[in-house]
């Protein structure tokens, strides 16, 4: 099965003896394309912009030995690549021409709170803002901008999107699939930042990444890595904090942070009590989120998980912030991110 977009299909075909079928989706509405993709055999060649479509075929025909051809470059990608733009980056595999670039960064990260946290502390530290105004550089990814958890923010020099991904498999994954869409359809960002806890080592998280990169034309550079012209930064969360008798450390994450950002306020200063009765009490001691839990209630706070990382930070002091993220080697990462002139 070939799949073919963009506007210079009629090169593509000239080159391909498969049975060609233009642009199916005319004239149909869903369940028809249903019964059309029903009656594929995988052998044929479709030309089509329909996004519809596309993911009609996409769910039907899985395997690597498929093809999605980009006709404005000539480049493809496996159906496999293709079909995990589609589910966590909600790609447009149409393309575009993209004639102006903007200063982008974008940061894989694990999830939801974490994107909140990283948004929180470049708003806090680095003075960014959160904005609607998309780069045309990200216009392929245009939507997830639309939903809740995926964030843009900008400051006088440009752009970073933050896109959490589904733990550290998802943020490897995404990097890799990232790249190859930049390389087929076209378009650049400056910096692409990974945020990973590391769970083993740092070294085995540095191999994973290096596994990723391994089937593009990388190098190592002082930041991290360079593929083309695109810096790729790991931002490494592998801190471990001190958070009492009573907590049990597990292994870096972004809790640890937080906690450590809450640790001498007022209200959290009053849960030293509530913390040691429940350790007792549980005959266990308490995890790190669930005393982000016991904090959130003191606050009185009955938003999500997500929403209380972003109020915490952007209520704490600039110097605190900065400095919890100084001792956790994050800073000069997170710095290293920014889009530059």
């Amino acid at each position: 099965m070939i799949i073919i977009t963009g506007d210079k299909y009629d090169e593509i075909l000239k080159e391909k003896n498969s049975e060609k079928i233009l642009f199916p989706e005319y004239g149909k509405n869903k369940e028809k394309l249903k019964k059309f993709v029903n009656k594929l055999n995988g052998n044929e060649m479709i030309v089509t912009a329909s996004l519809e479509l596309i993911d009609l075929i996409l769910e039907e025909f899985q395997g690597e030995e498929h093809f999605l051809i980009y006709s404005n470059t000539g480049k493809e990608l496996t159906f496999k690549e293709t079909y995990e733009l589609r589910k966590y980056l909600d790609f447009d595999l149409r393309g575009t021409e993209t004639k102006e670039t903007e200063k982008v960064s974008v940061l894989f990260c694990e999830g939801k709170t974490d994107s909140k946290f990283f948004k929180a502390s470049y708003k806090k530290v680095f003075g960014f803002k959160e904005t609607k105004d998309l780069p045309p550089n990200l216009k392929l990814i245009e939507t997830l901008f639309e939903r809740d958890n995926y964030e843009l923010i900008k400051n006088e020099d440009g752009y970073i999107a933050i896109i959490p991904s589904e733990g550290n498999a998802g943020v490897i994954r995404n990097l890799e699939n990232f790249l190859r869409a930049m390389e087929v359809f076209n378009f650049y960002v400056q910096k692409i930042g990974v945020a990973i806890d590391i769970d083993e080592s740092e070294e085995a998280v540095m191999q994973s990444i290096k596994g990723k990169l391994s089937s593009f034309r990388y190098k190592v550079s002082k930041k991290g890595f360079k593929v083309g012209s695109t810096e790729i930064i790991p931002l490494l969360i592998g801190t471990k904090i001190d958070l009492g008798p009573c907590v049990e450390w597990q292994k870096p994450t972004v809790e640890d942070f937080m906690l450590a950002i809450l640790e001498g306020d007022r209200t959290f200063k009053k849960l030293d009590r509530t913390i040691n009765i429940l350790c007792l009490d549980l005959k266990r001691k308490l995890k790190p989120k669930e005393v982000i839990y016991l904090a959130m209630a003191a606050k009185k706070f009955w938003g999500n998980l997500e929403g209380f990382y972003e109020m915490s930070i952007m209520r704490t002091p600039k110097w605190k912030v900065e400095k919890i993220l100084k001792e956790s080697r994050l800073y000069e990462k997170m710095e290293s991110l920014l889009p530059s002139l």
